[in-house]
């Protein structure tokens, strides 16, 4: 190798063998790369960070990636985004895409919010990536304090040894990614209404007022502190909440952005979307086969008979559901394809069966009593209008529901 050019891509080619062996041989290459090329030969067309880092985050060949001043933008986002397979085609309503994406390229954090399955974490991700190089994903947890999202001391045990450091949060720790890779970065904090608001968000409210102002010192002395280059995006699930409950000081300092209703049209090619992916429909080797169209019917009646209600009955909505659900749905019914000795070729009790384990649960998770008699009843009158699926195992496990309801209350008998 010539000291004054370079590692080259002919030096690269020579040492393939090595480099597939040693991860500092390949952390050393990129130090020393001649040019993009020879980055874009060890990454895109040998793949040496999936070989050395694995499948997903960050080691040592990446960092050399995202460090080095011949990486082009492509080559950091492909590494630190290495095996993400969030969708590239956003669906979601076209007002709420637009009022999120300004309100980042604003400054201002958001929330994502609505009821479940609407595709907030899906959508979430979708800013992320094209806001930002990278991002981070983070689910709250009751227990979470203001630590888990700034930081803070922690006790670290060297042998026999306990000695204190800092840790950072979630938000502390994109900021220094940010740094450190002169990138703009992105942290999702998701089902934030499982923790206590109030208490996990204090000193970053302080933060958003005053972006000067030091969030937590490292143990290095480098002080972190909010930049242009972080972006913020919360989801929450209004099942947990309302907006009306909600802080004061969290409306007032996030974009708050309803992901809720979609259009007929959208709604149709996520479920197409579902079914294509996720079922064989060739029917081969003896499994069942599924009537693609009853069942975008089947999933396009259920959506609206949950959401806006039964229009024989003039009942209004039961509850507000998101398509995202019928997944789910269709995943189970494509490894019951797959495999026809689970349900001995019987494609209307699986159908019957898929709607049973996860539709069915989530419904009941949030519904009150009155709710859930028409659970119940919506599931029967689809299962009169469908005749090829066997729906009974929904409307019955609503209905056991019901009963235990009823017993509880002392009006069953």
């Amino acid at each position: 190798m010539s000291q004054s050019s370079g590692y080259s891509i002919d030096d690269a080619k020579d040492d393939l063998g090595v480099l597939r062996e040693v991860s500092n041989k390949v952390v050393h290459a990129i130090e020393k790369a001649a040019n993009e090329e020879v980055l874009d030969f060890l990454i895109k067309e040998q793949n040496l960070d999936t070989v050395h880092d694995g499948e997903r985050g960050i080691g040592q060949v990446r960092r050399a990636v995202l460090k080095s001043d011949l990486a082009s933008e492509e080559l950091k986002r492909l590494v630190i985004t290495r095996n993400d397979n969030t969708p590239r085609e956003i669906l979601v309503p076209d007002d709420v895409y637009r009022n999120a994406k300004v309100a980042l390229e604003a400054g201002k954090p958001v929330v994502l919010y609505g009821p479940t399955g609407t595709g907030k974490t899906t959508f979430a991700k979708q800013l992320a990536l094209e806001q930002s190089l990278g991002y981070s994903l983070n689910t709250a947890t009751p227990s979470w304090t203001a630590k888990d999202i700034i930081g803070g001391i922690g006790p670290k045990l060297t042998g026999a040894r306990l000695n204190y450091q800092t840790e950072l949060g979630c938000v502390s720790e994109a900021i220094k990614r940010s740094g450190d890779y002169d990138i703009d970065y992105t942290v999702i904090l998701d089902e934030i209404t499982r923790a206590d608001i109030s208490k996990i968000f204090g000193p970053l409210y302080t933060a958003i007022e005053n972006p000067q102002q030091e969030l937590i010192e490292t143990d290095d002395g480098e002080p972190i502190t909010l930049t242009d280059d972080v972006n913020i995006i919360c989801t929450m699930n209004m099942s947990d909440r309302t907006v009306n409950e909600l802080d004061n000081a969290i409306t007032r300092r996030f974009a708050m952005i309803e992901v809720d209703e979609y259009s007929e049209e959208s709604r149709r090619k996520l479920f197409e979307q579902f079914i294509k992916s996720h079922i064989d429909q060739s029917g081969s080797g003896g499994s069942p086969h599924y009537n693609e169209d009853r069942l975008l019917e089947l999933f396009e009646m259920d959506y609206l008979g949950i959401n806006k209600g039964n229009n024989q009955t003039s009942k209004g909505p039961i509850m507000r559901f998101g398509p995202m659900h019928y997944e789910d749905v269709a995943k189970f019914l494509g490894v019951a394809s797959e495999d026809p000795e689970l349900y001995l070729n019987d494609s209307r009790a699986a159908v019957g069966q898929a709607f049973r384990t996860y539709i069915i649960p989530r419904l009941l998770n949030s519904a009150a009593f009155p709710q859930i008699e028409r659970i119940e009843n919506h599931y029967r009158a689809l299962n009169d209008e469908f005749e090829e699926f066997d729906l009974t195992p929904a409307a019955d496990l609503a209905k056991r529901e019901l009963e235990a309801e009823q017993r509880q209350m002392g009006s069953y008998e």
